[in-house]
C-alpha cells in the first residue's frame, strides 16, 4: 500500500466525505439484499472497499464535468449525485430508473448528472472518454472528463489508444484506474507487466500511485489532476490502490471462490475507508448521518420497488432513431 499524503485541512471536508461513503456502502448492501431477495436477477458487481474513491474523486469535480463508470460503478453514480432510488428502481429494472430500467446494474446513465455512461466492456469507456474530452476542449467551457476503470482494464488496447490520444491532443481528462488487485480472480501482477503508472508516463501523461482507502487523499490528488486538467494542462493517470471487500460478482455468494489469502484480505479490511473517515466525524454528527442515509436508504428501496415493471410493448423503445416500435400483437 503505498504511504499517506497529508492533505490540507480545507479540502478534508469530513462529513461530507462520511456521508458519501456511508450512503455507498449501505447502498451496496441494501443491493445484495435485493439480489438474494430476487428483485435485481442480474446480480451486482458490489464496490464495497472502494467508496474512499469514488467520494474523493467526485468531491473535486463540477456538477458540469462529466463521469464515465464501469460495471462497478454504483458509487460513482451515488457521489456524483445521482438519486439512490432511481438508481435502485434502474438495477431491478422499472421505468423509474434513470434510463428506464434498460441499463440495469452494469450500464446506467444518468445525463441530467453528466454520468454519460456505465460500460460492463473492460477499458472501452477510457476511450470513449477521450473522445468527449476532446468535444469539451473544443467547448471552452471549463469542464473536465473522468474515467473510472479497473486494473483488469490497462491491458486493454482501447485504453492504451486512449491515453495516446489523451497526451497527444491534451485533452482535460483524469484517467482514475481503481487497482483492487484482482480482475474477477485474476491477481494482476500475473496479468500486467511493468506498471500501471507506466502506461500514462510512455504517453506524457503524469501519473501517480494513490491511497484509495483515505478518501481525503484521494481528493487531494482527484483535485489537483482535475484543476490542472481544466487549466489546460492536460490528462492526468492516477492509480488509486484499494481493494473490494466482496467478491467480484454476487454470483460468489454461492460459489464460494476462494482465491485471495485471509492474511490479505484482513490487512486491507484494517483500513476500511468508512472507518478511516469515520474517525474524523464526531460521533454525535456520525449517527445523525448514519441515520439520515438509512432513511433515505429506506425510501429509496420503496421507491425501486413500487415502480411499475416496462411495458414489453416499449421494448424496442429509443433503440432506433427511426422511432422502431414493437408490433402490435407481438408484444406477448
Amino acid at each position: 500500500m503505498p504511504d499517506r499524503v497529508d492533505t490540507p485541512a480545507a479540502a478534508g471536508r469530513p462529513e461530507r466525505l462520511y456521508r458519501t461513503i456511508r450512503l455507498i456502502r449501505r447502498f451496496e448492501e441494501r443491493s445484495i439484499e435485493l439480489v438474494k431477495s430476487g428483485h435485481i436477477g442480474s446480480g451486482v458487481h458490489p464496490c464495497i472497499g472502494q467508496e474512499g474513491v469514488a467520494a474523493g474523486v467526485c468531491a473535486a469535480l463540477r456538477p458540469d464535468d462529466v463521469v464515465f463508470s464501469n460495471h462497478r460503478g454504483h458509487g460513482h453514480l451515488l457521489a456524483k449525485g445521482c438519486e439512490p432510488g432511481r438508481v435502485l428502481a434502474e438495477m431491478v429494472g422499472r421505468v423509474d430508473g434513470i434510463d428506464h430500467g434498460r441499463g440495469g446494474s452494469f450500464h446506467p446513465s444518468d445525463f441530467s448528472h453528466n454520468v454519460y455512461g456505465s460500460t460492463g466492456t473492460v477499458g472501452h469507456g477510457a476511450a470513449i472518454a477521450t473522445g468527449v474530452a476532446w468535444a469539451a476542449k473544443q467547448d471552452g467551457a471549463g469542464r473536465v472528463v473522468v474515467s473510472f476503470f479497473g486494473d483488469g482494464a490497462v491491458t486493454q488496447g482501447a485504453l492504451l489508444e486512449g491515453l495516446n490520444l489523451a497526451g497527444l491532443w491534451q485533452l482535460p481528462v483524469v484517467f482514475i484506474c481503481e487497482n483492487n488487485l484482482y480482475a474477477t480472480t485474476l491477481p494482476v501482477e500475473t496479468a500486467v507487466a511493468g506498471t500501471i503508472t507506466g502506461r500514462g508516463a510512455a504517453f506524457g501523461i503524469p501519473s501517480s500511485t494513490v491511497d484509495g482507502q483515505d478518501a481525503e487523499v484521494v481528493l487531494a490528488a482527484a483535485t489537483a489532476a482535475i484543476e490542472r486538467a481544466r487549466a489546460g494542462g492536460g490528462p492526468a493517470l492516477l492509480e488509486m490502490s484499494t481493494y473490494r471487500y466482496h467478491g467480484h460478482h454476487t454470483f460468489e455468494l454461492k460459489t464460494r471462490l476462494r482465491y485471495r489469502d485471509p492474511d490479505e484480505v484482513a490487512r486491507w479490511l484494517a483500513r476500511d475507508p468508512l472507518q478511516i473517515q469515520a474517525a474524523r466525524v464526531p460521533a454525535g454528527v456520525r449517527e445523525a448521518i448514519d441515520a439520515e442515509v438509512e432513511e433515505e436508504l429506506a425510501g429509496a428501496v420503496k421507491f425501486a420497488l413500487d415502480s411499475p415493471r416496462p411495458d414489453p410493448v416499449d421494448a424496442l423503445a429509443g433503440l432506433y432513431s427511426t422511432g422502431l416500435s414493437v408490433r402490435a400483437g407481438t408484444a406477448d
